[in-house]
């Protein structure tokens, strides 16, 4: 019995349906780059580029997902995103939905 409930939890552990939380404290330490379009504060320095502050997290995760798969293509957002791994999308996404 012992060994099927730890066989359990091995396979619900490594299971990739399971999503951990993200974080935005880490998030913030991952914007350095962002900042140079999008501000320090999540408000963008200049007009043509987006907001990021207080937007939906889930929404700015597929939009970084998009350009890094190349669904989604801006000469600028393309390249950075493919540098970004799936882990610091979330934590930077979660980063600008917590700024009220």
């Amino acid at each position: 019995m012992k060994k099927i409930t730890l066989l359990s939890l091995c396979v619900f552990a490594m299971s990739p349906s399971i999503t951990f939380a993200a974080d935005a404290a880490a998030g913030k330490a991952k914007t350095m780059t962002c900042t140079a379009c999008h501000g320090a504060d999540g408000i963008a320095l200049i007009k043509t580029y987006p907001n990021l502050k207080g937007q939906n997290a889930a929404y700015l995760e597929k939009q970084m997902k998009a350009f890094k798969s190349g669904e989604r293509k801006d000469p600028v957002m393309s390249p950075m995103a493919a540098t970004i791994n799936d882990a610091d999308i979330a934590d930077i996404a979660a980063y600008y939905e917590s700024l009220k």
